[in-house]
């Protein structure tokens, strides 16, 4: 097994105008060998979040295991994050020639992963883990993507709020996103160590983001791996099947009374179904 630490230094072109390499989008590591699988983890979340599928996958196939700017130990970049990190993994993956590649996402992950393949580029599979083409029409019954400014009031508050206000907020979301307190406090300490205008910033971006209209271009294979909680079973059915109407074909498979990190509530089903879906 090898274990190689690539530092990308992601190129954004802008009106002809590159990003100078100070902006590095992203840090991976490559671990095994086979066809090669790159996993995207949730916002906020370092690559670590895999830690137990790549001890799978990496028996069969080459991971790479990204951690975007601005979570863990890698530098925050300058807004807009999100087209930021989609541009530096597409190249990535064209200088590494990687085009046949299998993307597995879980939640800003994943709708990474569909914003690529429905950009036109084309994919082996996709694998979603409890994501949405549309976070902010999720939250928002009104939503329209032209709502969500980094020059908003709450964004201000988040930036301003102090440290111990900031941790009990990461700890109340994280008690919602997974049943262990051992996985809350991980999820907490990922949140608290990121770079603030990042998760403030980033997460507008993402709530920006909808994709529910473009599903209509992928033509990638897309399985989805949802998580029940906290509103069952048929509310989540009822939920992915309006957002992701406009998807020609997919697989979809409910890790009942799971919450948001599947990977941690349901680990044995979500391996299993992981695999299942890598075989077909």
């Amino acid at each position: 097994m090898k274990t190689i630490k690539i530092l990308l230094f992601g190129l954004l072109i802008l009106s002809s105008l590159s990003i100078t390499a100070q902006d590095k989008t992203f840090e991976v590591d490559v671990i095994g060998e086979g066809d090669p699988i790159l996993l995207f983890p949730g916002f906020t979340c370092t690559g670590d979040v895999w830690n137990a599928t790549v001890n799978e996958l990496s028996k069969n196939y080459e991971c790479h295991v990204f951690t975007f700017a601005g979570f863990g130990d890698v530098p925050a970049i300058e807004k807009p994050w999100l087209p930021k990190i989609k541009d530096g993994v597409v190249n990535y993956i064209s200088e590494k020639e990687l085009d046949n590649a299998v993307l597995i996402g879980h939640s800003l992950g994943g709708g990474l992963a569909l914003w690529m393949a429905a950009d036109g580029n084309s994919f082996k599979e996709l694998i979603i883990v409890d994501a949405l083409p549309s976070t902010g029409a999720l939250m928002m019954p009104d939503f329209k993507s032209e709502y969500m400014v980094y020059d908003s009031p709450y964004n201000k508050q988040l930036l301003a709020m102090n440290d111990a206000d900031f941790e009990a907020m990461a700890q109340h979301m994280a008690n919602s996103m997974t049943k262990e307190k051992l996985n809350q406090e991980k999820i907490k300490n990922w949140m608290i160590q990121a770079d603030r205008e990042t998760y403030v910033h980033g997460y507008t971006d993402l709530l920006k983001l909808d994709l529910r209209e473009d599903l209509a271009k992928i033509n990638s294979p897309v399985t989805i791996l949802a998580a029940t909680e906290p509103y069952g079973l048929d509310m989540a059915k009822s939920t992915y099947e309006l957002q992701y109407k406009a998807l020609a074909e997919y697989t979809i498979e409910f890790a009942n009374g799971s919450s948001h990190f599947i990977m941690y509530d349901q680990p044995q089903w979500f391996i299993e179904n992981l695999k299942n879906a890598l075989n077909d």
